[in-house]
């Protein structure tokens, strides 16, 4: 399972995107959201995230 952005947490700030390797993150109604089929779980985005609302698969 890849990681999951939590949209009711996420203030869109895009720091996330900014530094996925494989650019599996994009905006959709104004929340950002990791394409579960491209994410290679580096746990890149969890890292910069400023509201810490992504999980990584250990903890789902």
């Amino acid at each position: 399972m890849a990681h999951l952005i939590n949209r009711d947490d996420c203030v869109n700030c895009g720091a996330c995107e900014e530094v996925c390797p494989v650019s599996c993150i994009s905006e959709i109604e104004e929340k950002r959201v990791i394409n579960q089929a491209e994410c290679v779980d580096c746990g890149a985005c969890k890292e910069v995230c400023p509201v810490n609302c992504i999980t990584g698969p250990d903890e789902q």
